[in-house]
Order: structure tokens, then C-alpha cells, then sequence
């Protein structure tokens, strides 16, 4: 199959769903579609937990059991092994939010640092994850990122954050796990990046194993990433990038409004579209310093990046090369993807409903304001139903 055609392919996209998880998705994306319902659906469902009605069983069989593995991590391995079975590995991520005290991010630190051992066990699961906001408040993020000076309480906090960051680098290094850090917004992601910046000094001196995240709707993420290759290159060290369009571009803009400061992120979806490929372009120009996961729903900058991988004569399992998308979304990038011989990996939530709702209820938000991805989930679900005869 030419690999301008590989992505319609439905049979192999869905080859993992019955028949009712086919009616359950085609069900859930026609919902997700319709932005009012989804505004709704979401306050209620936030009513609903908040005042302890009984809708978790009602979670669960719908939204939760399609874009999340599980509410553990024993919970997720039938996922994790089946989708291993057809050449895709499993990122599990603890997609709890919102914590603000140091025993909740004590907490967080220590199920990182379990699931990373966990990792250690599975060659499905090359990857762990986690957010910065997960180890430390996003008030001491912000100020350290404005150069604000902390308090004596805040400066302890700060280092408490730092000692957090070196215990689970230091445990994914031991267990040859790479280490995914997601990014988040920009008023405090500078603190993030230096914090990364000096994990990955210290422990991708033979192999990268930390790995920052590029979020590309921001302007200046191209510039960042050649100055941090200079540094690298200076300082002896590999650099790991995950690379993903952005997920905070309403509240980016609306802050920047609000503050009266110029936006961070690119005029357009069609600049973000070419910051992203140029980002992507310079990876792949440098893989002998950095190391890249593509994670993209993005179907052109994935054909894009396969073109560059052949032009270049790479091997489309090339270790230093990762293509990742959401569990329960674009399948058939996934999918037809690893049947080619591609690295591919689904993040894959996890944790208890309650708490992993922030998390979905912002998943489907973000659906409703990308233009063509549901539409085109559905147009493929629809097609595969047809060819199902259901």
C-alpha cells in the first residue's frame, strides 16, 4: 500500500475493537462533536461527582473505558498487551491534576517512580511520564519562570521540586527507562525547561533518557530547541524532545489578553503547522545529539516525517526515533503505522474515575476545537462499520 493511502486503512486501524467498541467510539465522537453538549456534559459530570452521585459505573462504560486503560496499572495490562501483540508499546500515564500539596505530590512521585520499575519488567512499556505540576505547586513553577523572588518556605519548596526531579531521573536512568515530561503553559514552563535542561546534563550523558516536551503552537519553541542543542553539544550531553503541537492555546491567548502582554503562541494554525514540521526537520537532522518522539494526530506531518525518514535511509525502527498518539484516538495513525515497521507508542491515562476526569473532560474540549480531528475519527469509524456490515 503506497504511503499516501496507509492512514485509510480501517481494517487494520481497528483491528483490536469488537463490534460494540466500535458503536461505543463512533457513539462517543458524535458527542464530542457537538461543542455545546460537550460544555454541558461536562459541568454536569463535574455536578454529578462533586455531590457524589452515583455516575462512576455511567463513566466508566462510556468516556473513561475509551480514552483511559484502567483505574491502576494492573488495571491497564490487558490494554498493554494487546496492543503489544500488533507492534504498539504502552506509555501509562497518571493522569491525576490539580494537586497543590507537597504529601499529594509525594504521592505522585512515588507511583512515577513505581510505574517506572513496572516499565522496567515490560518491554511493551520503553517510557514513563509525568507532568512538572504533578511534583510541585504551579505558583512556585510560575515564579521561578518570572525570576520572583521566593521566601524562605517557597526557596525550601523549590528545592523540594528539584529533589523530586533528581529521584525519579535517577531511577528511570537505573532502569534504562525513558523519561517523558510533559509541557505545560508558558508562564511557567522557562522553570521547567532549565530544571529539565540539568537532568538531562546529568543523566543523558550516554543515552537519553529525560525527555522534554516542545509544545509548537508557541513561536519561539525552534529558537529554544537550537540554543538547547548548543548547550548539549557544549555541555557533553544527549538531548530527548517530544514534540506535540500544544495543549493550553485558549487559556495562552486569554492570559495573554488579560495581562496585555503579545501571545506566545503562533498567529495561525497553518504557522504552527510549519513551526511544528520545521521543529520536526530539525530533529531528524540531528539525531546524533537528540533523541525524538513525534507525538502528533497530525496525519501530513506524519506522511511528512516517514518521507524524511526514507530520504534520510533510516530504518523505520530507527531506536531514536518514536512516533505516540492518545489511547482511544486517531487508531489509524497508530495502527497502520506500526504494521509499517514504525516505533509506535499510546499514551494510555489511567487512575481512579474521579480524579481523571479533569484530565477527559479536557481531552474532549480540546476535540471539540481541533478542527477536522473528530470529524474525521467519525468519517473512519463510520467507514469501518460499513465494511463490518454493523
Amino acid at each position: 500500500m503506497s504511503t499516501n493511502l496507509i492512514f485509510n486503512n480501517t481494517e487494520t486501524a481497528f483491528r483490536l475493537k469488537t463490534d460494540s467498541e466500535l458503536e461505543r467510539a463512533y457513539f462517543l465522537f458524535k458527542m464530542i462533536a457537538n461543542e455545546p453538549l460537550v460544555r454541558i456534559g461536562a459541568a454536569a459530570t463535574r455536578f454529578a461527582l462533586n455531590i457524589h452521585l452515583p455516575v462512576e459505573g455511567l463513566i466508566r462504560s462510556t468516556v473513561f473505558d475509551h480514552f483511559c486503560g484502567g483505574i491502576n496499572e494492573e488495571d491497564c495490562l490487558p490494554t498493554v498487551d494487546s496492543l503489544y501483540e500488533v507492534g504498539i508499546s504502552s506509555v501509562l500515564d497518571y493522569s491525576v491534576e490539580g494537586k497543590e500539596t507537597d504529601q499529594q505530590f509525594d504521592a505522585t512521585l512515588e507511583k512515577v517512580i513505581e510505574l517506572t520499575k513496572f516499565a522496567q519488567h515490560k518491554d511493551a512499556m520503553p517510557f514513563s511520564v509525568f507532568k512538572p505540576t504533578g511534583l510541585g505547586r504551579f505558583k512556585i513553577w510560575e515564579k521561578v519562570s518570572a525570576n520572583e523572588n521566593l521566601s524562605a518556605s517557597e526557596e525550601k519548596e523549590w528545592q523540594r521540586i528539584r529533589q523530586r526531579y533528581d529521584e525519579v531521573c535517577q531511577v528511570a536512568h537505573d532502569c534504562s527507562i525513558s523519561l517523558l515530561i510533559d509541557g505545560e503553559e508558558s508562564w511557567m514552563q522557562d522553570a521547567a525547561d532549565q530544571l529539565c535542561e540539568e537532568m538531562m546534563e546529568k543523566y543523558n550523558r550516554e543515552a537519553p533518557i529525560v525527555f522534554n516536551t516542545l509544545q509548537c503552537y508557541r513561536w519561539d519553541r525552534l529558537d529554544y530547541v537550537k540554543e538547547a542543542h548548543k548547550r548539549a553539544k557544549a555541555g557533553g550531553y544527549k538531548l530527548g524532545f517530544k514534540v506535540v503541537r500544544g495543549a493550553y492555546m485558549e487559556k495562552e491567548n486569554e492570559r495573554a489578553q488579560d495581562k496585555g502582554y503579545p501571545t506566545p503562541i503562533c498567529e495561525s494554525k497553518q504557522a504552527t503547522d510549519a513551526l511544528f514540521n520545521e521543529v520536526m526537520q530539525y530533529v531528524l537532522d540531528n539525531l546524533q545529539d537528540i533523541s525524538l518522539f513525534l507525538g502528533t494526530h497530525n496525519e501530513n506531518s506524519t506522511y511528512l516525517a516517514m518521507e524524511i525518514i526514507d530520504a534520510k535511509g533510516l530504518m523505520k525502527n530507527d531506536s531514536r526515533i518514536w512516533f505516540g498518539q492518545l489511547y482511544g484516538m486517531s487508531d489509524h495513525i497508530s495502527f497502520n503505522l506500526a504494521e509499517e515497521g514504525f516505533n509506535v507508542a499510546k499514551y494510555i491515562p489511567f487512575g481512579p474515575v474521579k480524579d481523571v476526569m479533569p484530565y477527559l473532560i479536557r481531552r474532549a474540549e480540546e476535540n471539540t476545537s481541533v478542527a477536522g480531528q473528530t470529524s474525521r475519527e467519525l468519517s473512519l469509524l463510520k467507514r469501518e462499520k460499513e465494511r463490518r456490515g454493523i
